[in-house]
């Protein structure tokens, strides 16, 4: 099969009750595409049946595979979900489809040229946040309040979870990630901005759902201890062995 053009790379851990469905949003909409595709489920060690029904999926479509892995978190899923795709684009989202599919065009050609790393983002003029608890939108801003101060400043939306690379620059960045948990999305845009990459938001339609694996006190403070580590590494070079800043 030729290289494809875009690879959809899917983080999970113990989805059985939605990958199925899923998959079939994710291929039914790929397979109306003039372009070729792959689906990469980068399984985090589920215990329940994702593997199992991933599985069957694949035996089914060609262009569905699954890459098995140790348990280590969401970072850890992305980076060699991303790592093992061979797409020219490579884009991650979530199993939950909170953007939906369909809004990838947002952030591929020829609609959107020459950026490095189309972000998904839900703080744009054009972005729509539907169903989301007030709860959870206000932790979101504090955190990307906290985000801006200590690392990015001018992103106004590093978590959504609906992101696109160019190929040439996976290894630049995947191969220089560190953190395994949910604040991986920061570091790699922080060493994309440090490498001189292009970053662009693109505003998309989120939609909220039941099921989110984050929880909200033990890992709002993982994920601001990370930050802190994003700095620390950055001062100390290890980012930079090959690149310096």
């Amino acid at each position: 099969m030729a290289r494809p053009f875009l690879s959809v790379v899917i983080p999970t851990y113990n989805e059985e009750s939605r990958i199925q469905r899923t998959l079939d949003r994710i291929t039914q909409y790929l397979a109306t595409r003039e372009y070729q595709w792959e689906v990469v489920v980068s399984d985090d060690g589920s215990t329940d049946g994702t593997s199992r029904l991933v599985e069957e999926a694949a035996a089914i479509n060609p262009n569905v595979r699954i890459l098995h892995l140790a348990h280590r978190g969401k970072g850890w899923a992305v980076k060699n979900g991303i790592l093992a795709a061979s797409g020219e684009y490579r884009l991650f989202c979530d199993a939950d489809l909170a953007v939906p599919i369909e809004q990838v065009e947002r952030l591929l050609p020829p609609r959107l040229q020459g950026v490095d790393v189309a972000v998904g983002s839900r703080e744009q003029p054009e972005s729509f946040r539907i169903g989301e608890p007030g709860t959870r939108r206000l932790m979101g801003r504090l955190f990307n309040w906290l985000v801006r101060a200590v690392a990015l400043p001018g992103l106004s939306d590093t978590q959504c979870g609906f992101k696109c690379f160019r190929a040439e620059i996976v290894p630049l960045l995947f191969e220089r990630q560190h953190l395994d948990g949910f604040t991986f999305d920061t570091e790699l845009l922080f060493l994309a901005r440090k490498m001189g990459l292009t970053i662009q938001e693109i505003g998309v339609e989120w939609y909220y759902g039941d099921g989110s694996k984050v929880r909200p006190i033990k890992d709002s403070l993982a994920m601001t201890r990370d930050l802190f580590k994003i700095r620390r590494l950055h001062f100390r070079a290890s980012y930079y062995r090959e690149y310096p800043q």
